[in-house]
């Protein structure tokens, strides 16, 4: 049997680690170790009651049917009214387009922005996915190395080094995946313009906006109607599995980008989308807000607590639920010390190369999307693997 061949784009991406690392940690469970999994991205809570209800009477509603496809009306005013709400940002339901998740909305983006051959910017480390969205498009992702002297993100400094003529545009995330770190909204403005002056575009992952633990978040959509910005129900809504995201575009471009969802996936889940506008009401905004203080808490444990055991934390994150651990006190390969520490501790984290190729050796990714009992239990298991490594 032949097997037809791929297209060339299929060698460009990588599998996604996190993933794969995940599978090796279910399956050591599975053989009866107790693993506490840090690895994965995804919120312990599950949806709160009034998400379910709503859900279970959608389907006896029968609303299982197509929904067009930039979502159901009623759910693109409830999130232009939430933007209203909680930034002061007023938003024509028009812009508003839903999406399979946040995954289906960068997708989508890069579809309707990236020619062949176009350069895009992106952070690295940074979330692995982008990049691939990017070459998916048969555009080229183009990694500009941050540190903690920009707290992992991107400057509008950087940019100007980095901006060349075959450069179209800037995907950026803030908060940011791997690194809980978020973007000064100034440098953010400064970005901005900087791309703006270039002819450029520019799309800002918010997927963990709401879980932003600064005094006031604040949202791109302030910067102007030509920013592109992508948010979902998996992370502040705790909906990981719902498959629901969102983006918003200039107006202009709305039928577009609707031209484009058409073809490429007919429409989000049309279940998902009416238990969602249950995520808008006074009592599961309450709880939301409740899990947003916990997941505070959580990194207010957390950071300190491995510091103690001798971990570098170069920058505090100030949003989702990441810590970007610098371990190379204890070794110069992380991705190896990631491996005993899952297969002698039984603690899964993610090495520092599922994220880019600038210093991944110095770095782990530890998600305190877990609880607090799963968190100390796992600062003292740390701690006793990096005690027998001093020993040896």
């Amino acid at each position: 049997m032949t097997l037809p061949h791929l297209a060339r784009r299929t060698s460009r991406i990588r599998p996604f680690q996190v993933m794969e690392l995940i599978k090796r940690a279910h399956a050591l469970a599975l053989t009866g170790k107790p693993v506490l999994h840090l690895s994965i991205g995804e919120p312990d809570f599950t949806a709160p009651l009034p998400v379910i209800e709503a859900l279970e009477q959608a389907a006896r509603d029968g609303h299982t049917h197509y929904t067009g496809a930039t979502g159901i009306e009623p759910l693109r005013r409830a999130i232009a009214r939430d933007y209203a709400r909680r930034y002061g940002v007023e938003v024509s339901p028009e812009r508003v387009v839903l999406t399979a998740g946040a995954s289906g909305a960068l997708s989508l983006a890069c579809c309707a922005l990236v020619d062949p051959g176009a350069r895009v910017l992106l952070t690295d480390p940074g979330y692995p996915c982008n990049r691939h969205f990017v070459a998916a498009y048969d555009g080229i992702p183009e990694p500009v190395p941050v540190g903690p002297q920009t707290r992992f993100q991107l400057s509008a400094e950087l940019l100007r080094q980095h901006w060349r003529d075959d450069v179209r545009g800037v995907l950026l995330a803030s908060p940011a995946n791997p690194t809980g770190t978020s973007l000064p909204f100034e440098e953010l403005a400064a970005i901005v313009a900087e791309t703006r002056a270039r002819e450029g575009f520019a799309i800002v992952d918010e997927i963990y906006l709401g879980l932003s633990y600064q005094d006031r978040a604040r949202t791109a959509l302030e910067l102007g109607e030509d920013v592109i910005v992508v948010n979902s129900f998996s992370k502040y809504f705790h909906m990981t599995g719902w498959r629901l995201g969102w983006m918003v575009v200039p107006e202009a471009l709305a039928p577009d980008f609707e031209k484009l969802a058409q073809n490429l996936y007919i429409c989000p889940s049309a279940l998902a989308q009416h238990a969602a506008l249950a995520c808008f009401t006074e009592q599961a905004s309450a709880i939301f807000e409740a899990r947003r203080q916990e997941f505070r808490r959580r990194r207010d444990y957390l950071v300190p607590a491995l510091r103690a055991l001798g971990l570098e934390i170069p920058v505090e994150p100030d949003g989702a639920f990441y810590v970007y651990v610098d371990c190379s006190r204890f070794t110069d390969d992380s991705a190896a010390f990631a491996d005993e520490l899952l297969e002698q501790a039984w603690v899964s984290v993610v090495p520092g190369d599922d994220f880019g190729s600038n210093e991944p050796h110095r770095y782990l990714r530890l998600s305190y999307a877990s609880s607090m009992e799963h968190l100390r239990e796992a600062v003292e298991r740390i701690g006793r693997f990096l005690h027998a490594r001093k020993r040896r």
